[in-house]
């Protein structure tokens, strides 16, 4: 595989390997690809979430909560509303 790269992204990868964290480039590159499919499934969480939460609020399934323990108490499904 070739892959090519801007001179600043290249100036950076260098520079990781230079700092000793990495033996070479390709482990740099393969750390920041993990790094990008974690935040993609992270990313993909955070939003069928959002849209659970936004069907439950348009049909009226909400609880107030009037402290942090007890929003904190619901979060963890500790508490019965």
């Amino acid at each position: 595989m070739q892959i090519s790269l801007t001179p600043e992204l290249e100036k950076l990868i260098k520079e990781k390997v230079e700092s000793g964290l990495y033996m070479n480039e390709s482990e740099v590159i393969s750390e920041a690809l993990r790094t990008t499919l974690k935040l993609d499934l992270e990313q993909a969480w955070v939003q069928r979430e959002a849209a659970i939460g936004y069907a439950q609020l348009n049909a009226g399934e909400t609880y107030g909560v009037t402290s942090k323990e007890e929003f904190l108490a619901l979060a963890r499904n500790n508490a019965q509303p």
